[in-house]
């Protein structure tokens, strides 16, 4: 009779990482969340140690916070566009035609103030009906719509204007932007305002559940029920009211505006924009994140002008931080989504 052996069993050990401490856990959260901020206060910091001897570190901040409310306006309207996967060019252009529909309408045209402004909010309203109805409606390219309608609405700015710098509101007007409460201009609490009102639209209400729902996935999202397109068309107008408000407030705290200016807020607001999505909710636009960015811009580019660096530094300093901006935020966005 044959006795058949069977081979010794052998087990096998598996080691179970053990999972991070509740310290570290949160101590990670609190660094991917609010890093951003944390890296902010030490630039505040190094600022205030560049600071000349003769220059208060009070009035130095003041200068700061009042420096970037227009990117704060037209980085609402992005984000907005943004969180629900459309990209928009335009807010550059809308912002140009309010800001001189104020002063032209009103100094070349003699139209009353109040009905100047309303004037101008139309016309920005407008070519954010236009965006929708053409990228929602027809399907058209974003990309290729927004920037057309960006430089339509810049080119009339021009003739608007009669190609030149138009001012000569009335100055006492100017106190509705540039008053001070607080040491600050109003234009900064208008700011604040805004992004408290659209952070809770988004966060907190039906509206931004489903402008979070179509900026992931429409095809879900329309079979939930959701009216996709308009959605996706408000964003279009709402951001173009953003933006129109925006000009109108700049133009009549400056009593007139350049329309050859406006081109300069389209990279810091999407440098703004972009980098606003590595603070608060990783991975994604939001309005708190996206002010936050500025400031931090705002305040790296207020150091190098202590520095005596000026001029084609401040462009380098705002390309890199786009470049940046986007590749961390695409990083976070895969790792969400994974």
């Amino acid at each position: 009779m044959t006795t058949t052996t069977s081979p010794p069993t052998t087990t096998a050990t598996v080691t179970v990482p053990e999972p991070p401490s509740r310290a570290r856990r949160i101590a990670g959260e609190i660094l991917s969340r609010y890093g951003l901020v944390l890296l902010w206060i030490v630039m505040l910091l190094v600022l205030v140690a560049l600071i000349p001897g003769d220059v208060s570190p009070v009035a130095a901040m003041r200068t700061v916070f009042s420096q970037i409310t227009p990117v704060v306006f037209l980085g609402l309207g992005v984000v907005i566009t943004m969180s629900v996967g459309e990209f928009d060019m335009s807010f550059a252009g809308i912002f140009s035609i309010s800001a001189v529909a104020v002063p032209s309408l009103a100094v070349l045209h003699g139209w009353p103030v109040w009905l100047a402004v309303l004037g101008a909010i139309a016309m920005a309203l407008l070519v954010g009906i236009v965006n929708a109805a053409l990228v929602v409606l027809a399907g058209i390219n974003s990309i290729v719509v927004t920037l057309g309608t960006w430089s339509v609405s810049g080119g009339l700015a021009f003739l608007l204007s009669r190609e030149t710098t138009v001012s000569g509101l009335d100055t006492a007007l100017a106190q509705i932007s540039t008053g001070r409460f607080l040491g600050l201009p109003h234009l900064f609490w208008y700011g604040l305002i805004l992004v408290a009102i659209v952070a809770y639209i988004m966060s907190a209400t039906p509206i931004g559940r489903h402008m979070a729902f179509v900026g992931s996935n429409r095809a879900v999202a329309a079979l939930a029920g959701i009216a996709v397109k308009r959605v996706r068309a408000g964003a279009y107008i709402a951001s173009a009211l953003l933006a129109g408000l925006a000009g109108v407030v700049i133009s009549i705290g400056n009593g007139g505006f350049n329309p050859a200016s406006a081109a300069t807020y389209l990279l810091p607001t999407f440098a703004a924009v972009f980098l606003g999505t590595v603070a608060v909710v990783p991975g994604r636009f939001n309005p708190v994140g996206m002010l936050i960015a500025a400031y931090f811009l705002i305040t790296g580019v207020f150091g190098l002008q202590l520095l005596g660096l000026t001029g084609w530094v401040t462009e380098v300093f705002y390309g890199l931080a786009l470049i940046v901006a986007i590749s961390v935020s695409r990083l976070l966005q895969k790792k969400v989504s994974g």
